[in-house]
């Protein structure tokens, strides 16, 4: 059969998904889930942001959304899954950049700079990707 078979649906998915979703806010479907299966077993599920020195790319959908099913598996297996957003700061990555960023480079530079300097740009840097 053709998606033109069905002429019920909406020419696109996307009104459908909205209202879905809207639904899905409204009756607080993610949090009854959660509360359903509370005193289950627990999966516990850290999820980190895709990157702590760059822009999101589409190829962070293809881990995000093993991520999503394996947590949704484990959900509907009985399991309590609460997500947990993890915060992995992806350590040398980000001091390159930070190093960058102040125009030094290498151990005895950041000493000279100072590491609480130091880790205060590295945190800005983190911080620049989060919003």
């Amino acid at each position: 059969m053709q998606f033109k078979d069905y002429p019920d649906l909406p020419a696109t998915t996307s009104a459908l998904e909205t209202a879905v979703l809207e639904r899905w806010s409204e009756e607080d479907t993610f949090g009854k889930s959660l509360e359903q299966n509370a005193a289950a077993e627990p999966y516990v599920f850290f999820e980190g942001p895709p990157t702590a020195n760059g822009r999101p790319g589409i190829h962070h959908v293809f881990a995000r959304t093993i991520k999503d099913a394996v947590a949704r598996y484990q959900t509907i297996q009985g399991r309590y899954v609460p997500r947990i957003a993890g915060w992995d700061t992806h350590g040398l990555p980000v001091e390159i950049e930070a190093e960058r960023r102040l125009g030094i480079s290498g151990k005895p530079e950041i000493e000279a700079l100072g590491i609480a300097r130091f880790n205060e740009v590295c945190r800005e840097s983190v911080l620049t990707y989060t919003e």
